[in-house]
């Protein structure tokens, strides 16, 4: 077996060593490790390798809370202490706003952390029946394969969730589409917590029986869903109580959302990151301040405590319709207001007709807001606020509002919203000289 010598870690938390000018990626490995490895495929320039045996190991290398960590694909950097695994996104952060963008940030902001375990409020699992493999499984994939993993517990979904993953196997394996079935949403409020099947044909009575029992003995809401994210509807209990929502104290707001809506999958997290926004961004009364791809009004709805003005832009109609009641259940309806526009298609001509804006807050999907950014004119907002989910376009994004519309890079950091994953986010602010 070879050895190496592991430098740095990439994107996905794989150890990298170099053989002869060619980079070895290798699972499970850390650096500064002296490591055995067998490769599983090899390219010219590149080979991508499995972890055999540690012969030095790393003084940030700490024992997998979770049994299934080397099956389940659901985490990757649970093998490494945390204040590590945030110098590690760190450098990611870093790395690819110089290397894409060619810029750095006038000072490094505090990494933001929430909860580390039982924090993914949000998730979404794979379901399926495989007879070899004991019947039906219910979890995340496995690493670097379609399979499911067979997972007992989750160190990561909240305890009442991770203890359900037995029972919804034994339910799911005796309804009649269980065949048919292949993933379960799972969201977490502050009342109640949702499970969304998306079944694509109808329940027999026996089925439904079943389905309410379950949601009876484990206090869940069952939500089913026949077509798009809109057919979703509330199975059992019809009632609307207990709500599914999420809070934010500080700001004495409540979100009502649907399992199918995006929110935050760290809600401890979330409220971190949102009081950080808010510092950043410095909202003041009388100003008035568009919070582009605002979803629900996560950042909206706070902003606005603050007495300024608010637009909401978002592209789903039935977000903003849910914005807006938000705004009217925590008393804010006269200072928010919420638009539907397609961002990723939008123009100098269609960003200006919204009207001058004080500050600005974008919050893009993993695409980012590059479209957005160009539009911009030149009497665009003094202040920026950009919340990311995904380096690579952050960088470039940055490139466009530094050397193309002349904005100040002012701050960034990390943002830990998916502890034990190499998932990076984080948070940046720009100013007009």
């Amino acid at each position: 077996m070879p050895i190496g010598i592991i430098e740095s870690l990439d994107h996905e938390a794989r150890g990298i060593a170099r053989q002869d000018g060619k980079a070895i990626f290798v699972d499970g490995a850390l650096p500064g490790e002296t490591v055995e490895y067998a490769s599983f495929r090899r390219k010219p320039n590149y080979e991508l390798a499995h972890l055999v045996q540690v012969l030095r190991p790393s003084s940030a290398r700490v024992e997998p809370r979770c049994r299934h960590f080397n099956i389940c694909g659901g985490c990757a950097m649970q093998h490494m202490d945390p204040s590590a695994q945030l110098a590690a996104k760190q450098r990611v952060l870093e790395d690819s706003l110089w290397h894409i963008g060619r810029v750095r940030p006038e000072t490094i902001l505090p990494p933001i952390q929430g909860a580390s375990w039982g924090y993914r409020h949000r998730a979404r699992l794979a379901v399926r029946k495989v007879e070899s493999r004991g019947g039906m499984l219910v979890g995340f994939h496995e690493r670097r394969s379609s399979y499911i993993a067979d997972i007992r517990s989750c160190e990561v979904l909240p305890p009442h969730v991770s203890d359900l993953l037995l029972p919804m196997r034994e339910l799911f394996a005796s309804l009649s589409v269980a065949e048919r079935l292949s993933q379960v949403d799972v969201a977490v409020g502050e009342h109640c917590t949702a499970l969304l099947l998306r079944i694509l044909q109808p329940l027999t009575a026996k089925d439904e029986k079943r389905l309410r029992q379950f949601a009876e003995d484990h206090g869940v809401v069952i939500y089913l869903q026949l077509k798009g994210p809109e057919s979703a509807y509330r199975f059992y209990p019809q009632s609307e109580t207990p709500r599914l929502s999420y809070t934010l104290p500080e700001f004495g707001l409540e979100l009502d959302f649907r399992p199918t809506d995006f929110t935050q999958v760290n809600h401890a997290g979330n409220r971190v990151l949102v009081r950080r926004a808010l510092q950043l961004l410095d909202p003041q009364p009388g100003e008035r301040i568009a919070d582009m791809f605002c979803g629900l009004g996560n950042f909206t709805l706070p902003i606005a405590r603050s007495g300024a003005r608010v637009l909401g832009v978002e592209g789903s109609a039935g977000l903003v319709q849910r914005g807006r009641e938000s705004a009217k259940a925590n008393g804010l309806a006269n200072l928010v207001d919420f638009g539907v526009a397609n961002l990723f298609d939008c123009t100098t001509e269609s960003v200006a007709a919204l009207g001058h804006f004080d500050k600005m807050l974008i919050d893009p999907p993993r695409e980012g807001a590059v479209e957005l950014v160009k539009a911009l004119g030149d009497d665009g907002p003094k202040r920026i606020v950009y919340v990311s989910c995904n380096p690579a376009t952050l960088a470039r994004d940055v490139a466009v509002l530094v050397a193309g519309k002349g904005y100040r890079f002012v701050a960034a950091g990390v943002v830990n919203m998916f502890p034990h994953t190499a998932h990076v986010e984080s948070i940046a602010l720009f100013e007009r000289p």
